[in-house]
């Protein structure tokens, strides 16, 4: 077995690409600590190694404060901010509830820069904090239309993380915001190009050929830029 000489903290892995990528990095080597909202049976039934597991809903700033007080004095060369939601994705914004886009922005934009915001500390030097955007983030991609409010979500989410960078460019770590393909999940749907082992090895090779490196990129899971 490869020696478990990096390590992650993945935030968002109940299921999904956020479970899919605890098992790439466990099947590395890497030493994962994983988080979930509540129940999380795959997570916690992995074999023969396992992740440690942590509860965090993301939304909530005081939970999130405080899984960084329990690991407080650990270091990881990831962190890896994973958690998002679709919800009503296909409602355009003029026919969407407002309270509905509003928790797809929180959860999907705010959420996870204030969570990166509070976990930077235990990124270890030379490593990455990462968090999982999409093509459909891309202003200069969008020729298609669609998924109107999640589409701004992760526009947002890539401009936070842009400034965010630019705040934290003095400190040891880099960024990178992934696509992680159109994926075979509950979210991607069935009919989507790829399967979760697919898009969650290649985010892993992403991860390892980046770590070390600084500035903040936006890539999907071939290692290819994206256009903002």
């Amino acid at each position: 077995m490869a020696r478990q000489d990096r390590s992650a903290l993945i935030v968002g892995a109940s299921r999904g690409l956020g479970l899919g990528l605890v098992k790439a990095l466990l099947a590395r080597g890497w030493d994962v600590t994983a988080t979930a909202r509540g129940s999380a049976p795959e997570l916690e039934g992995l074999a023969p190694v396992a992740p440690a597991i942590e509860r965090v809903d993301i939304d909530d700033d005081a939970a999130v404060a405080g899984l960084r007080d329990r690991l407080a004095g650990r270091s990881f060369d990831v962190v890896f901010i994973v958690a998002g939601v679709a919800t009503d994705a296909h409602v355009p914004v003029p026919e969407i509830d407002r309270a509905v886009a509003l928790r797809v922005y929180e959860t999907n934009a705010l959420s996870p820069i204030r969570a990166a915001e509070t976990l930077a500390p235990l990124v270890a030097p030379g490593g990455l904090v990462a968090l999982m955007s999409s093509v459909l983030g891309s202003v200069g991609a969008n020729e298609s239309g669609g998924w109107e409010s999640y589409r701004a979500s992760k526009a947002a989410l890539n401009t936070l993380t842009r400034s965010f960078e630019l705040r934290h460019r003095a400190d040891p770590f880099g960024m990178v915001l992934m696509h992680p393909g159109w994926v075979r999940t509950e979210m991607g749907g069935a009919d989507a190009d790829i399967d979760v082992a697919t898009s969650t090895e290649g985010m892993a090779d992403v991860l390892e050929r980046q770590l070390g490196r600084k500035g903040c990129v936006y890539l999907d899971y071939r290692g290819e830029t994206l256009p903002w």
